[in-house]
Parts: C-alpha cells; structure tokens; sequence
C-alpha cells in the first residue's frame, strides 16, 4: 500500500449522479433461463433440507397433523413476505443504475446524507451485511452439496460413509475449475435448473394428488395456531423455517446482470410455484408416512428415480454454490473499489463481459473454508444451525437501508417507509433470534466469519484514512508546485512520465523523491488518479477528464465504478483522440512505496494496527492491480510511520 498511489485503494464521490445503465430490458426465455441458472441456485435446492430440518424441531416422533400443516404454513407465508413482497415488489425497486445488492443499497442510502456520522453508520450497517454474505458464501456450498451427497444413504445405508469423501472431491474440483470462468459453464446452468425445479415440482404434484389435505396449509391461520399453541418450540423452529427462503438476497444481487424484469418473471411465474408444490407435496408425504420425515425430498421419488434424482440435486447444489462463489468475487470487488479491502488480483475470465471475474485469493479461502465446515460438521442437519445467522443479519442489515433509501429516493412519508420496512425489520429479526438459539451448535460460524471480516473492513479502511491524512500533511500543493517550475533550474529530458497520485491537487511524493535524487523532469508529464464514483459504471465517455496544468504538463482524473477493475494502459491509450499525446507501452510509471510502520503514538488499537500492516504487506502491488507492465515501472520508497 502506498499514501501516493492510494488511487488503488479509491474513495467514493457520493455526488455522482445516478445515470442510466445498461441493463437488459423485457423478457425473453433466454433471459428467464439465464436467470433460473444464475439467480435461483441457491433457494431453488432449499427443498433438500429446510423441512426436515423444520419437522426435526418437533421431536423424533411422529408429527400431528396440526403442526405439520402450521410448519409448511409458515414456509408458505415466509416465501410470499420475504421473497414476493418484501424484495420482488419493494426492495428491487431500489437500484443504483440498474445494479442492486447490499453495497449498492448502502450507496443509494450515504448518497443523499450529508451528515458524516450518520453515513458511517450506514456504511457500517452495509459492510456488516456485506460480511455475513461472505459467511453466506462458505456455508452454502456446504450444506447444499453434503445434502444432495447424502441421497446416497438412501440408495444403500452401507454408502454413508462415501458421503464426506464424495462431498470433498464435489467442492474441490468445483472451486478448481473456477479459474476457468463461468461463461462456458454457465451456458448450462437454466437448462439444469429448469429441469430441477420441474422436477421437483412434479415430485410435489403426484404426491399433492394423493393426499390434498395439505392444501389448507396455504392458509395463515395454521401458522399463527402453530404459534400461539406450542410457543417456545414455534420459536425455535423458525430458525430452520428460514432455511425456505435462503438466496433470497441473490434476486437483488444479481438484478444487474438480468433485469428486474425477468427475475420477477422467473419467480412469480416458476421458481415461487415449483417451490411451493415441492414443500407441499413433502407434507403430503409425510402425513401418510410418518417415517418420511427422516428425508422427505428423497422419499418422494420412487425407487428406480432415486439415482437421476442424486445426480440432478447434485448438480443443482453446484449450480447453487456456483452463483454464491461468483457473488463473493463481486463483492470483493465492490469493496477494494470502495476502499474497505485491500487491493487483490482479480482475474477477468470473459474478454466480452466485464462481470465475470475471479479472485485466486478468494478462490483459495472459501475452499479451505468449505472444506472445513463439511469435515467439522459432518451433515447438512449439522450445518443448518449455522445457516440461518449469516442469511437474516443479511436481511435485516437490506431493511434498515431500504428505509433510508425509501424514504430519500421514493420520497416515501417516515411513517410508511418506518411502518412497511420496520415490519420486516420485526419479522427478520424474530427469524435471526430464533436462529441466536443455536449460536452453541454451529451458529456462532458465521458470526465469528462475519465480525472477523468486519475487524478486517473497518481496520483497513481506518489505517488507509490515517494514511492519507499524513500524505497531505507532508505533500506539496500542486499550485505552488506549477508556479515554481518556470523559475527553478529543473533539467527536463525526453520522454512521458506518468506519475499516480491520489489527489489531484497535490504533487505526487514520486515525483518529489525523483526530484530530489535524479534532478531531471520529463518533457511530458502526465498526473493520473483514479477515482471510484458511487455507481456501477461509467459509460466510455464520462470515463476521463484532462485537464492542461503547464507546458507539457496535463492531469488525467479516470473515472470507474464500483464494479470495474482499473486497466490504466488502455484506457490511456483511449484518450490520445482527446487531446491526450501518449503511447502508453512506452511512457514510464512512477509510483510511491511506502515502507509503512506504527508511529510512536499510533492512532489506532495495537491489534487494529497490526493488521492494517498485514494487509498493507500482502496487498496486490499496484502495478498488477492498474495492469501496468512492470518493465515501464519506477518505484520510489520512503519510510513512514502511522
């Protein structure tokens, strides 16, 4: 990390303007399939283990009937107010030039508060959300794989123990071939799932035909009598209820890459029915077989499907892990761009789509991460305690933004925007207490994740701020530094010089210590800094201004969102149509490096600092990170001390 590059490490310009984005418009089957692949993974195989972890809560005995149809009553409703109101019709509504997910719902809400102390906080409650999906994102490819894996226990008891080493080769080669990119992979994925959820939907359907009577399920009023009639162990299974409506924050996340539109078709139209008489016809099951209830989604199938249906579930639950790793790579992103992670290697898998990506050192911590769970926890009814916490901090962290955002944006009264989003707010945060339950049994996994990554957030983002306080103490304004020039003795020798500097009003340190130990200034000079904007990109002709400071001397401001990785030769190289002369393989960079240490009186917590220092040390240099050839690359080092 260095104060005179920290471009790298960009801040947001909460000023920007939302502009129009290019996001995919209509409906067409192709958009709808895409979607079923990519967007409804993850709460698509919920129907492997949300209601046998649901019915487990009440005991190994059979189930009454009243407490069964209460159980998929809850199920039913969670789908419908969760994923159907809260975020199909309420929460997609909110998006920042066609993107959504919690980072840019926390961009949407800091944009139009001016005061300070209230942005950090919503920054705080964004990260925060931003960190339980990362837990999201190891827990997820475990519980669905081990649970589509254990269907094997039903072919043959004796396969039981082929479950953990089947999982562990299933979840290596998947994290494996994602330096391959998802693009050929994914032209696969709808088709899968289409034919998952139509399966399991016509599993729902024969069993639906035999036994109807679990249609009443479909009123509230046996969710409410669950309720109010068994109190406590009610509350207890809501925390496996949840399980229903996992990824549900994917329709939101992954709104940029297919449209509102499409997702709301997919869901409304298909996901939500195919759901519902898959739940459904898992209750009817079990009314008639009360043995069922050991694993009622594999208990559906008759006995010469039970192999397909393995190996379709499984391929699912990749499908499913798949859009979950892909989302953490995102997410990454968005926040080195944001300034809350260190700059990493970020790999671009597709030459035509910008969001395809991959991350080695993401890559490399969830798979050791999943590993972990899947040996540590052995079952996917062990995992399922862990599961909830990361998925409704998640939730209630989108509620709380989503009244600022409503109420700013939608121009939304207080009372509605406190009366519609602080009722989800209640409904979320009863779902995370009764999940709090189980923080002894597992739960405590994600919230260990998640405070972990978010000491590691707010360090880094708090060391880089006392970073560049201390460059502008020490750094020399631009101004003085241009009216000084034509008076100075400064040799200036052939060539382009391009020095990175973090802000554009002060000379950069690089040039300064090239000054002072080789005395010569090229003949061109170019200062760039690289900026983030609060959006998610920037349309090719907003993306640089120049501006002429002196003779032979001009400043570049580049411009990207959130969701874009810097490439500064090219886009150099694009700019030399716009009054910019320069051959950007042939210019040389200078950059800073710091050698930073902590400060007789640091102003930060010893533990806070050291790991700022860590990160500092292991972050991408900024050569890989910007794509600048290292053979055209100049560094100057100085110590400094924080």
């Amino acid at each position: 990390m260095s104060a005179n590059d920290h471009s790298a490490d960009t801040a947001v310009d909460a000023g920007t303007e939302a502009l129009p984005h290019h996001v995919p418009h209509g409906v067409t089957w192709p958009l709808v399939l895409g979607v079923l692949g990519v967007v409804y993974g993850d709460i698509g195989t919920s129907p492997l283990y949300a209601l046998k972890a649901s019915i487990d809560q009440f005991g190994s005995e059979k189930i009454a009937q009243g407490d069964l149809l209460g159980v998929l009553s809850l199920i039913f409703w969670s789908l419908i107010m969760v994923v159907t109101v809260k975020y199909v019709l309420l929460v997609m509504r909110a998006d920042n030039r066609g993107e959504g997910g919690i980072l840019a719902l926390m961009v949407l809400a800091q944009r139009s508060m001016k005061n300070q102390a209230f942005r950090r906080t919503l920054a705080l409650i964004g990260i925060a959300g931003a960190c339980l999906f990362f837990g999201d994102g190891v827990i997820t490819p475990a519980i669905s794989v081990l649970s589509a894996v254990e269907g094997m226990e039903e072919v043959a008891p004796t396969l039981k123990e082929l479950v953990l080493p089947v999982s562990a080769i299933v979840i290596v080669v998947l994290f494996a071939v994602q330096s391959r990119g998802t693009g050929s992979v994914g032209r696969i994925f709808g088709p899968v799932m289409a034919i998952w959820f139509l399966t399991i939907g016509g599993l729902g359907v024969v069993q639906l035909v035999k036994n109807p009577l679990v249609l009443y399920a479909l009123s509230p009023t046996y969710g409410f009598a669950l309720l109010m009639h068994h109190g406590w162990a009610a509350f207890v299974a809501l925390g496996s209820v949840v399980l229903a409506v996992t990824g549900a924050e994917a329709l939101y996340a992954d709104m940029g890459h297919f449209g509102a539109a499409s997702i709301r078709v997919a869901w409304n139209f298909f996901v939500l029915p195919c759901l519902v008489l898959n739940y459904f016809g898992q209750g009817a099951l079990v009314l008639a077989d009360p043995s069922a209830a050991e694993n009622p989604f594999y208990r559906m199938a008759p006995s010469w499907a039970l192999i397909p249906l393995i190996v379709l579930a499984t391929l699912a639950t990749v499908i499913a892990s798949q859009a979950l790793i892909s989302g953490a790579y995102s997410v990454t992103r968005q926040c080195m761009q944001l300034g809350f992670l260190p700059r990493m290697r970020v790999d671009h898998t597709s030459a035509t789509e910008e969001g395809q990506i991959y991350v080695p050192q993401i890559n490399t911590v969830l798979m050791v991460g999943v590993l972990v769970l899947v040996f540590a926890f052995r079952s996917s009814d062990a995992l399922a305690s862990a599961y909830g916490i990361a998925v409704t901090g998640t939730f209630i962290c989108t509620c709380i933004l989503s009244i600022v955002v409503f109420r700013r944006q939608f121009h939304w009264s207080r009372m509605l925007a406190l009366g519609v989003f602080g009722a989800f707010t209640v409904m979320d945060a009863t779902f995370f207490a009764a999940n709090a339950l189980k923080i002894p049994e597992g739960g405590w996994v994600p919230l260990m994740l998640g405070l972990g990554l978010l000491a590691l957030m707010t360090s880094w983002k708090r060391g880089r701020d006392l970073l560049v306080d201390r460059w502008k103490q020490d750094s020399l304004p631009l101004a003085t530094f241009l009216a000084r020039l034509p008076h100075s003795r400064t040799i200036r020798v052939p060539g382009m010089a391009v020095f990175m500097t973090g802000n554009p009003d002060y000379v950069p340190g690089a040039l300064l210590h090239n000054l002072k130990h080789n005395k010569v200034l090229h003949e061109k000079v170019l200062f760039v800094t690289v900026s983030t904007r609060d959006v998610p990109d920037m349309p090719p002709g907003e993306r640089a201004k120049i501006t002429e400071l002196a003779p032979g001397i001009q400043r570049v401001l580049l411009y990207y969102g959130y969701m874009e990785s810097p490439n500064l030769p090219r886009d150099l190289g694009m700019l030399r149509g716009q009054g910019l002369e320069i051959e950007p393989m042939q210019a040389s960079y200078f950059l800073g490096r710091e050698t930073l240490v902590a400060a007789m009186a640091p102003k930060m917590a010893i533990w806070r600092m050291w790991l700022f220092l860590f990160l500092a040390r292991n972050a991408t240099p900024a050569t890989e990170f910007f794509r600048i050839p290292s053979d055209r690359v100049v560094e100057l080092g100085v110590r400094v001390a924080i």
